[in-house]
């Protein structure tokens, strides 16, 4: 599963879940609100979230450094769920997430503007991807986020998805996405994905602490962010 974070402040977080993702942002406590307004009421035509193929190549492999992205793997999404566009060599996995991989009271979930970056490293490919898959095809053969996420925690249940391998994380260093309306493409970071736990054994989200950490109940893992001081192309970002 992908996740892309849109972040404020370390101690309010946008987590776009994903997934794929995303991501997903991690909603404000006002963002899980079942009363919560949304300019995306509903999702939207589906080729609205659709790209041309060149360019969406082009922004899946900014989420990395070109010293990784060039050689990764390399997908795009279709009228049906994501495909092979670039066969990569090192294991690496880029694409670019959609809404969908977001909570389901993020009010940015339907978002077609939403474009989240994210390179995934060979562990969280073989564990994190699937789960963006299987959202992202739920979604696009028409049904519900509430019957998304019930399929998902079914499926996770019934181990058919898997829990993230060790050593999984990813890169989302891409200046030129957008995670959603509250915060733009907000900050580079990295991410890592482990089995559920709680965020402050990494001392996350923690006065001065460098790290942010999110649990995410519906896919069962907690995501820790590290925020970093450049973007993928190697230019300054501005402060937190």
């Amino acid at each position: 599963m992908i996740y892309n974070l849109g972040i404020r402040n370390p101690g309010q977080t946008f987590a776009l879940r994903g997934l794929a993702v995303v991501l997903l942002l991690c909603a404000s406590q006002q963002a899980r609100s079942q009363n919560v307004k949304t300019d995306y009421p509903k999702m939207a035509p589906v080729q609205e979230y659709l790209m041309e193929r060149s360019a969406e190549i082009a922004l899946a492999r900014s989420a990395a450094p070109s010293s990784i992205s060039q050689d990764a793997d390399v997908l795009v999404l279709g009228q049906h769920g994501y495909e092979s566009a670039v066969k990569g060599k090192n294991g690496f996995v880029c694409v670019v997430q959609r809404s969908w991989t977001a909570g389901a009271e993020d009010p940015d979930f339907w978002n077609p503007k939403l474009r989240a970056p994210i390179c995934f490293n060979p562990p969280a490919a073989r564990s994190n991807l699937p789960i963006v898959f299987r959202k992202t095809e739920i979604i696009l053969a028409g049904k519900s986020k509430e019957q998304m996420f019930e399929s998902i925690r079914t499926a996770i249940d019934k181990k058919e998805l898997p829990l993230p391998e060790p050593n999984s994380m990813c890169y989302m260093m891409s200046s030129q996405g957008y995670l959603g309306d509250p915060v733009g493409h907000w900050h580079p970071h990295l991410m890592f994905f482990v089995p559920l736990v709680e965020p402050d054994t990494w001392g996350a989200s923690m006065p001065g602490s460098p790290i942010i950490g999110v649990k995410d109940v519906d896919d069962r893992l907690t995501v820790f962010l590290v925020p970093v001081g450049k973007w993928s192309d190697g230019t300054l970002a501005p402060p937190l």
